[in-house]
């Protein structure tokens, strides 16, 4: 019998793919930490002899980064000098509206390192970014530099999904936004600005708020988003005088029974006729997938005590039980959310 009758007919390319993956994210963060696109876009291109000089590093590393970063379609070259391209040139240059960089060098810093401890993460059902056992939450300011550099990087990865949320979801109807856990305010900025009827109150951690009315100074929008500190866990009440609550990235950091504590906050402060929107990656309702959001729910693991990613079906359903009708749910082509689903409060 010949041996190529033992011959597999499934081609192993595709765990040669998924087992390398890692070597194209480690080389865009490495590109993003050395600024290689904001300086390409500074001098409109450079050779390898040109970028070596620049970084003070040996020809031989600097040809290998900058044919990498042409072979993920992140440079283009005509054979001598490499220049941005289009992608880069819209998200990787810093300084620019949707600068994507800041969440490259988050994950970098402080996801990465959690990820290569996955299998301790699977094994003690912990996560591997932060320690329980030194520190009360993921959320915890004790250290600044790396709190600043989460939030940045939450920033980063919010804007385009909050511009997809704003196309998706008709704010007319909206006057007065509350944005539960909004963070940098990435949402409610977006939203402003394709929304100008729309003010909006961002409700998060008071060393939060700090941070994120620098970013809604900056973007010239003092007047119409206001900052308010507080623990959706602790507080009673969640500030009121508003039509609508957004919850955007924030049910995946917590239990059932946390989000439904935040739920049933949220329905209160809203008056009838209210909407709660919960956009999310969602998972599908049999969990099979996708894989965008399958790989989210294992960094729930590696970043919360109790988080995960839910299916829309359950979102829907503890819409319901805190006492919402007309549950829908939108698709939304954002990156770090694949739809809303809203409910009215009755």
């Amino acid at each position: 019998m010949s041996d190529f009758a033992a011959v597999p007919s499934v081609n192993p390319r595709a765990l040669m793919e998924l087992s390398s993956g890692f070597f194209a994210a480690k080389t865009l963060a490495a590109a993003v930490e050395l600024n290689l696109f904001g300086l390409l876009s500074e001098r409109g291109g450079l050779t390898i002899e040109e970028l070596a000089n620049e970084r003070d590093i040996h020809p031989r590393p600097a040809e290998m980064l900058l044919s990498g970063c042409a072979s993920l379609g992140l440079l283009v070259t005509d054979g001598q000098r490499f220049v941005n391209s289009p992608l880069a040139a819209e998200y990787l240059v810093p300084g620019g509206r949707y600068y994507f960089g800041d969440y490259i060098t988050m994950l970098d810093q402080r996801v990465y390192p959690g990820w290569m401890k996955l299998s301790e993460g699977l094994r003690r059902n912990a996560p591997t970014t932060w320690d329980p056992r030194e520190r009360p939450s993921l959320f915890d300011p004790r250290d600044p530099d790396m709190m600043r550099t989460f939030w940045r990087g939450m920033h980063s990865m919010s804007v385009f999904t909050a511009r997809a949320l704003g196309d998706a979801y008709d704010f007319t109807r909206v006057r007065r936004l509350l944005d539960i856990g909004g963070g940098g305010a990435a949402y409610t900025i977006e939203l402003c600005r394709a929304y100008p009827h729309l003010t909006a109150t961002v409700y998060d951690l008071p060393f939060v708020c700090e941070q994120t009315k620098v970013r809604i100074a900056e973007a010239g929008l003092g007047h119409r988003i206001a900052c308010v500190g507080g623990d959706f866990f602790a507080d009673d009440e969640l500030p009121g005088e508003h039509d609508a609550a957004l919850l955007s990235s924030v049910m995946h950091d917590w239990s059932e029974a946390e989000d439904l504590t935040i739920l049933r906050k949220a329905r209160a402060a809203l008056p009838a006729g209210g909407a709660i929107l919960i956009s999310e990656l969602l998972m599908d309702d049999d969990r099979s997938g996708p894989a965008p959001a399958a790989m989210f729910n294992l960094l729930m693991l590696v970043e919360t005590q109790r988080g995960r990613n839910y299916t829309g079906a359950q979102y829907e359903r503890w819409l319901r039980e805190v006492g919402c009708h007309e549950v829908v749910r939108i698709p939304v082509k954002g990156i770090s959310a694949n739809a809303v689903v809203v409910g009215t409060v009755r």
